[in-house]
Order: C-alpha cells, then structure tokens, then sequence
C-alpha cells in the first residue's frame, strides 16, 4: 500500500521553510544594521579624538618648526623690502617649484628686520609691496598694509603676519614650517603679539 502525502502535511511544511527564510533574512538585515552603526559610530569619533588630541598634536607641530636659511644679510639692503623664497621644511621630492614659499624682508637697521608672510591676513591672498606708496597691497579685496606691516585698510582684521629670525654669521634665518592662518599664526605666535628676534 502506497502512502500519499496528505494535504495538511503539505501545510505543515511550508511555514517551517518559510520561517527558516525569514530567520536568515533577519539575521542578515540585523549584521547589515550593525554594521552601518559600527562606520557611523567611527566616522563621529573620528574628529571627537581629533579634539581631544589636538593640543599635544600641535606642541609636536611646533616643535617641528625649524630654522631656514633666507641666505647672505647682504642681499637685503638697509631701508628696502624684498621678495625672497625658503624652502618649505617638510617639502617632499616630487614638490618641485611648490615647496618654496616666498616672504617679504624688511631691513630696518644692520641687525633689526622684519620678516612678513606673503600671505594676506583676510584670505590668504599673496600680498604685493609698491615701494612708490610704501604699501603692501592685497589684490583679491584690497586690503591695504603699511610698511610696517601693519594694517591700513580694507578687510584684514590685523596687519601681516611676522615670522620669527635670528642672525647667524652673516647668514638671515627665520622659523619655518607652517602655513600662517589667524588661529596659527606662523612660529606659533598668536596674532597681534611682536615677533621675537634675536642674533647669534
């Protein structure tokens, strides 16, 4: 005697299957979700840590400040402002032409300079001096600067940014390493305070 399967046997099959389907379904979606949480969760710790760690990130910032050459004092003549590069520290080979950065020197005297960031303290702008006026002269918003470096007019909050510079030998030397913003001024002074000097 042949025994067929009955109608309910059917029945009870289907849902077991069904049921087995939808657990793995489950188990899927709940590693899905728990997974989407876990790169959620890192990319919001990401820069809590970074404000956390900032401060002892940038004592090593300045303490990888270094003294760079700007060449011979006597290429600077006294009572003039010129252009010269350095070497960006922290240039890479294949940099090239893009790790020199220029600044401008201003000689006072035989030992007392001035030494600005070509950067404008508004936005960023390269700042060019006009010996005729005796200005730098900003040309992205017009931010004007005395000789002096500090500010005349326009959108500047403060006057040009000074690195500090020592003198060794007959050798200029200014501290170098950092791209000058209002919130890091460059050597690490904060905006508004003179820069310090010193000759060795």
């Amino acid at each position: 005697m042949t025994n067929f399967p009955l109608e309910h046997d059917k029945d009870r099959e289907g849902p077991d299957q069904t049921g087995a389907r939808l657990i793995s379904r489950r188990n899927l979606l709940l590693t899905l979700a728990v997974g989407i949480n876990a790169v959620a969760a890192t990319l919001f710790a990401i820069p809590v840590i970074g404000y956390i760690t900032g401060p002892s990130r940038r004592k090593e910032a300045d303490s990888a400040l270094s003294w760079t050459s700007l060449g011979e004092l006597d290429q600077f003549p006294i009572g003039e402002t010129r252009l010269a590069k350095y070497r960006n520290p922290f240039v890479r080979p294949w940099d090239g032409d893009t790790g020199d950065i220029p600044c401008w020197v201003r000689r006072i005297s035989a030992d007392k300079l001035q030494i600005f960031a070509v950067n404008c303290a508004h936005l960023g702008c390269p700042v060019r001096w006009f010996p005729q006026s005796q200005l730098f002269l900003c040309p992205c918003h017009g931010g004007a600067y005395y000789a002096n470096g500090a500010r005349a007019s326009g959108p500047p909050p403060r006057g040009l940014f000074e690195y500090e510079y020592k003198i060794e030998g007959r050798i200029l030397l200014i501290k170098s390493g950092q791209i000058p913003t209002l919130s890091q001024p460059p050597s690490g002074k904060s905006a508004g305070r003179p820069p310090k000097r010193s000759c060795a």
